[in-house]
């Protein structure tokens, strides 16, 4: 099975004392994190920062460090492809790998990518996920909370 490497952060900020985090309304109907192809040469940050500034319109970026999880999902890659082709496309094991990043910008620009947005209190971020992201997503808000004592 074809393999693809991606990266992106899980991107929160702080407002009034709580943590709201990000998450992009994919045209599929799934709500997830910001995230990415790497570009030939680029280091893994360097994609989720491109990517995210891409995507989101987010430059301020500031990752807490200490902080690296993975993702994995299988799909076919069928877009712009004829109908009588989509059943042939084969299957690729994506792999994402998320930073968790701070930043201090309210105002989000979603590229074409997208269909929406939203900053979601953690309770109600885990309940958009699906499956194969709510586990890294718990981790980098229990990293989170340790780190800065946000419980």
């Amino acid at each position: 099975m074809p393999q693809e490497r991606s990266a992106g952060a899980i991107i929160f900020k702080l407002k009034n004392g709580a943590v709201y985090y990000l998450l992009l309304h994919y045209h599929g109907g799934h709500w997830e994190f910001a995230r990415g192809h790497a570009e030939e040469g680029e280091s893994e940050q360097e994609v989720a920062r491109r990517e995210i500034e891409e995507e989101t319109g987010l430059k301020d970026l500031q990752f807490v460090p200490g902080f690296k999880g993975y993702t994995k999902f299988v799909f076919k890659r069928t877009w712009n492809l004829p109908p009588e082709e989509k059943k042939k496309a084969p299957w690729t094991m994506k792999i994402v790998t998320l930073y968790l990043a701070e930043t201090k910008t309210e105002e989000v620009k979603i590229s074409d990518e997208h269909k929406g947005f939203g900053w979601f209190l953690f309770e109600d971020a885990i309940k958009k996920l699906p499956k194969d992201a709510k586990k890294v997503f718990t981790e980098a808000h229990d990293f989170l909370a340790t780190k800065n004592s946000l419980k």
